[in-house]
């Protein structure tokens, strides 16, 4: 079963001159696809007919009015009780990267020097990581890597993350699951993004070498590569079911 659920926009959506979305579902049977389609079809809804013109309180407004609606739901119907999701969003807006998130879904930001986790995990193992209780080396492979302390869905109101980066050329953004980042180390996606031709082929070759090594769960990525001095850009996803 595939829990993820994915969108992207190059054109306008709203007042926003772009949008894109990575969500990972949980819950059991149905509970988990259901809630991330939801939320991610919720949050375009909430985006496309929004007032506000700053892309944090326009990203904010969307995904609180999506945890209303899941939990809404999962009220409403037994099968869904419990269910939740991930989401981490973001707006190019010229060298402008606006980024929301709450889970561990993640986006990092690549170049030929390095590769940056823009956002923090909301997740028990990153907690610990975070007080000293676990080494950063140990996190990956740690029994209860999975569980999150953050969702969409669970809770009668969700504390959303916020980040604001400024883009230089030549910088790739990455969006994607943790059935990627479970996988692959985060030198080992570096590596592979700078040595394919085209932002369709990395992605491509992100969710192969992941797969390759196991591929434990669903696996969604988004690749963006802003256009210089415009606030369009390029992207391409990949996505595999486990």
């Amino acid at each position: 079963m595939n829990q993820d659920y994915v969108f992207t926009s190059e054109q306008q959506v709203g007042m926003l001159p772009n949008l894109f979305l990575v969500a990972d579902g949980m819950g059991g049977h149905n509970a988990g696809d259901y809630a991330s389609k939801m939320t991610v079809e919720t949050i375009v809804e909430k985006i496309s007919v929004s007032v506000e013109t700053e892309p944090r309180l326009i990203l904010e407004e969307a995904i609180l009015a999506a945890n209303t609606r899941v939990r809404q739901e999962a009220k409403n119907r037994p099968d869904l009780e419990g269910m939740g999701t991930t989401i981490v969003a973001a707006v190019c807006r010229g060298r402008e990267l606006f980024v929301a998130n709450v889970g561990d879904s993640r986006l990092y930001v690549e170049n030929s020097r390095e590769i940056i986790q823009v956002t923090r995990d909301h997740s028990w193992v990153e907690e610990m990581v975070q007080r000293g209780g676990i080494p950063r080396a140990e996190a990956r492979n740690n029994e209860h890597k999975n569980i999150i302390t953050r969702a969409v869905g669970p809770e009668e109101t969700v504390r959303i993350d916020y980040f604001h980066v400024t883009l230089e050329e030549g910088d790739i953004v990455l969006m994607c699951t943790d059935g990627l980042t479970n996988m692959l180390e985060d030198e080992e996606i570096r590596m592979i993004l700078e040595s394919s031709r085209d932002i369709v082929e990395k992605a491509e070759k992100l969710v192969w070498a992941a797969n390759e090594r196991g591929g434990s769960d669903n696996i969604s990525v988004i690749l963006i590569e802003p256009v210089k001095d415009a606030d369009r850009c390029h992207a391409a996803c990949s996505g595999a079911v486990d």
